[in-house]
């Protein structure tokens, strides 16, 4: 489907196509990136990069040379399509600026098929609860359920009137030290970048704010969400955190932690020098995503039609044992592995 056709449907009927054909990431992405990724080479494929649909013809299983993406590979580009366009404001200052996705999900995507021929993809469709019927995209609107069974309805043209003014501008309120902030709060990071005729003052800020050693707090709204959010540096471009509400954040209600149990000096002793053990600086490519490596691994033997072996899995069976003989033996055996 062309581009131009394209931007001729609605977002939901965009979402729905990049559905079908299986496009990774498409519950985060806006308008002009399902259309991007619908119109160009990333259709059709799922986030290890395999078709989502279609296939080989011939019968038997054929072997292909396929190039993983594992979690140490290189990341991938931002894309070239911003997901919000506006404005930083700070005092007088407007800077116009737009935000791109700063994280992707590697996860592998599934799809569900028929058991009984392991072929049929199953599908979602939009169906009235009160005549089984499947309803069409132009017949559904959005409704308010205040009482059971009773609702508001609402337009898109009223809720256009209603939308907040963090809309299209990005407004700095304050200015704080992070470590004042609890990661509790952050969601979704975003790269913010300038448009060509900001970048002095988007630099500027920028500069500013690193030096200062600075966090700055603003509210934007993003697909139809107001969130509060922080602006902070990282080599030198400036990400954009979303940040929960503090009635999003759920007080913690654990009747186990009600009493404090009694510590003795050792155990405490012995529990900070494991710590101490274990401390280093951190790099997160010494991390990967093992499961995601055997599942990879599984697909691939599947294809070539080679039989998949599986270890298996020991139960952690919860096991009452002295603490401070448990930490003594932790300390002894992080001591052996650090000197050999």
């Amino acid at each position: 489907m062309s581009k131009q056709t394209l931007e001729k449907l609605t977002k939901a009927e965009l979402y729905e196509r990049a559905q079908k054909v299986g496009v990774a990431g498409r519950s985060e992405m806006g308008k002009q990136e399902l259309i991007a990724a619908l119109s160009g080479g990333s259709t059709g494929t799922s986030s290890n990069g395999s078709r989502a649909k279609g296939g080989s013809s011939g019968s038997g299983p054929k072997r292909t040379s396929r190039r993983r993406r594992s979690p140490k590979s290189k990341p991938s580009p931002t894309s070239s399509r911003s997901i919000w366009s506006g404005a930083i404001t700070f005092g007088l200052i407007t800077i116009p600026v737009g935000l791109y996705t700063a994280t992707e999900e590697r996860d592998i995507s599934f799809h569900l098929l028929s058991g009984k021929d392991n072929k049929s993809r199953i599908e979602y469709k939009r169906v009235s609860a009160k005549t089984g019927r499947e309803v069409a995209w132009d017949d559904i609107v959005k409704g308010f359920e205040y009482e059971k069974g009773k609702y508001v309805v609402f337009v898109p043209e009223e809720l256009d009137r209603i939308r907040p003014e963090s809309a299209r501008t990005i407004d700095v309120v304050q200015f704080v030290e992070a470590s004042e902030i609890d990661p509790i709060y952050f969601e979704r990071p975003y790269y913010v970048a300038p448009t060509k005729v900001a970048t002095k003052a988007y630099s500027l800020f920028t500069r500013a704010l690193a030096e200062a050693d600075r966090v700055a707090i603003g509210k934007v709204a993003i697909r139809e969400k107001e969130r509060l959010c922080a602006l902070r540096v990282h080599d030198d471009v400036l990400v954009l955190e979303t940040m929960y509400w503090p009635d999003e954040i759920r007080v913690p209600n654990f009747e186990q932690l009600s009493t404090k149990p009694r510590i003795s000096s050792d155990e405490l002793k012995m529990a900070r020098l494991l710590i101490n053990q274990l401390t280093d600086e951190f790099d997160p490519t010494r991390f990967e995503d093992s499961y995601r490596l055997r599942l990879e691994e599984a697909i691939e033997a599947k294809i070539n039609g080679d039989e998949v072996t599986i270890a298996d899995v020991e139960e952690p069976v919860a096991k009452v044992t002295d603490l401070l003989e448990a930490l003594k033996a932790s300390v002894d055996q992080t001591r052996a592995k650090r000197s050999a």
